[in-house]
Parts: C-alpha cells; sequence; structure tokens
C-alpha cells in the first residue's frame, strides 16, 4: 500500500542553505557563494575528518557511542541545553535550529493526536534529549517512557518536567514520564507508539537497519523516526562544513537516504505511512512516521 503524504505542510522553509553550511551541532560553519559547492568539492579529498573522529574516540577510550555519550554530558550538554530551552543567549545558527527541532515536534504532536486523544497511550520517546517531546506527551495523558545515552541530559528532563507538570502548567491529565540513562541497544518493553528524533545521526546506515529494527520490536502501532536525509546536496554540505572544525569537539554526523530507511522498515514487515521534511536554514529533518504493513 502506498504511504500518504505528511497531513501537515513543512512548517519552515530553507531561505538560503545554498550559501550557508552548518554541522549538525550548530557550530561549525563555512560560507559558500553560489558558485563555490564545486570547488569546494574539489578540495574535500585532502581533508580528514575521519582523524579528527578517531582521535576523539580514543581520547575516550571507544567508538561511535561513548564519544556521543562523552559529548552530551559536558560540552555538548550545555550547548543543546541552550537550543532546546527558552533562553536568549544563544546565537543566530542555535535559534534557528531551535525552531527547527521545535518544528519537528510540532509535527510529530499532529501525527500523534490527529487519530486520537493520547491519553493512556503508551509511547517511547527514545533519545528523549532535555525532553521537548516527553513534556507536551504528558501534558496530553501519555504514559511516556523516556530515556536518553546522557545521564546530564535526563536529569535537565526531569527537572523541567517536574517544573511544568507539577506546577499548575498543565490540565492535571498529565503523568511524570519515567525517565532512565540508556542507549537505544538496552531499551526493552512494548508501547503503542515509539519516537525516535535527530538520534539516527549518531549512526551509520549499517548500524542503523539493526537500530529501526530494534525500535520497531519495541512498537505495538507505530514508529516515528527523524533523521539527517542524505542526498548529493547535503552530503556536499555536510562534507564541506567539516573542512571547518570550530573550537569545540562535536559527535560525527551520519546521514540517512530516505529509501535506506524505507528498505530497512520494509525488511522487517513496517511500512511508511506519512513522510515530511522540517527544513529552516540551518535545521533539516526527515520525518516517517511507520506502521506494521499488516
Amino acid at each position: 500500500m502506498p504511504s500518504a503524504a505528511l497531513p501537515v505542510p513543512p512548517l519552515s522553509t530553507a531561505t538560503d542553505v545554498s550559501s550557508v553550511v552548518a554541522s549538525f551541532d550548530g557550530t561549525t560553519l563555512a560560507f559558500l557563494g553560489g558558485g563555490s559547492i564545486a570547488a569546494a568539492a574539489a578540495v574535500l579529498s585532502f581533508a580528514d575528518p575521519e582523524k579528527r573522529r578517531q582521535l576523539q574516540a580514543e581520547e575516550v577510550g571507544g567508538g561511535d557511542k561513548e564519544v556521543v555519550r562523552e559529548y552530551f554530558n559536558n560540552s555538548g550538554f550545555q550547548r543543546w541545553r541552550k537550543i532546546y530551552g527558552e533562553t536568549d543567549d544563544v546565537n543566530k545558527v542555535q535559534l534557528d535550529i531551535r525552531l527547527g527541532h521545535s518544528k519537528t515536534v510540532e509535527n510529530v504532536m499532529k501525527m500523534l493526536t490527529d487519530e486520537r486523544p493520547l491519553e493512556g497511550v503508551t509511547v517511547c520517546d527514545a533519545g528523549c534529549g532535555t525532553g521537548c517531546l516527553s513534556i507536551p506527551l504528558a501534558k496530553q495523558g501519555a504514559i511516556v517512557s523516556a530515556s536518553d545515552i546522557s545521564a546530564a541530559m535526563v536529569a535537565e528532563a526531569e527537572k523541567q518536567a517536574r517544573e511544568e507538570l507539577l506546577q499548575g502548567q498543565s490540565d492535571g491529565k498529565a503523568i511524570i514520564p519515567k525517565f532512565e540513562v540508556s542507549d537505544l541497544e538496552s531499551l526493552e518493553g512494548k508501547y503503542d507508539t515509539v519516537v525516535c528524533l535527530d538520534v539516527l545521526i549518531h549512526y551509520p546506515q549499517s548500524k542503523a537497519d539493526g537500530m529501526i529494527a530494534h525500535l520497531a520490536s519495541l512498537a505495538e502501532k507505530r514508529l516515528i523516526l527523524s533523521f539527517a536525509p542524505k542526498t548529493f546536496y547535503y552530503d556536499l554540505l555536510k562534507r564541506v562544513g567539516e573542512l571547518f572544525p570550530g573550537p569545540s569537539k562535536a559527535t560525527r554526523a551520519y546521514l540517512h537516504a530516505e529509501a535506506d530507511v524505507e528498505r530497512a522498515l520494509n525488511k522487517i514487515g513496517w511500512r511508511i505511512r506519512n513522510r515530511g521534511l522540517v527544513t529552516t536554514q540551518f535545521y533539516f529533518a526527515k520525518l516517517v512516521e511507520a506502521v506494521p504493513a499488516t
């Protein structure tokens, strides 16, 4: 059965992506003129971002997962807490990424509430960050199990959830989410819906297939994923951005072709029902909602 178009139009549009390259932690920028893309591509082979990533892994004594955990427990936590929060202490890039991420959350909430109210629905928020999705879900009465690889993120999410849900900001039907520190591989249980936003960027496609299968095994009715789309253009922009590493360390960023994600879902008996794209000047994410094929 063919998938339907996302019933929500993109809530923001790219304004000048062709002139800006942004790395996925929002700090590494390369400014390119309209005719500079081809010239930049010619020098990509002289850069060695892989070596920089290997050094990061060696420093923390592991691979991608250890680098991600270390980053989001330290400098990455400070950076992304500001981006996901409401503070005015953010630059233009961070503010734009905040807008893009909030649009993704809004799209997900519309997907989840279109069919029926969320009260009593069990939801696994895998990679919850500071609770940007978990808290709105709880306000709608969903029973939320939220997790993140970063203990710092989980502590912040739980703090914000208690502040918002226990201080009269909800309508009384909210249940405090259950928060835990966990990587995606260790998640267990069964849920009506599993949501994993902007986390697959930390997994190469070879591992993403297995992770998608694992997340789907936890979902009874639907799985919602967002990921950085891999197209020739976006892939080139990301690679050019790696030529200009900023002063702070970031995690490795993996893009995923929509066809690869769909193939991984089809392989385990799931199909994409809704899909959409959220873009701002510095943020782009493909959003898919998958359900069992039968």
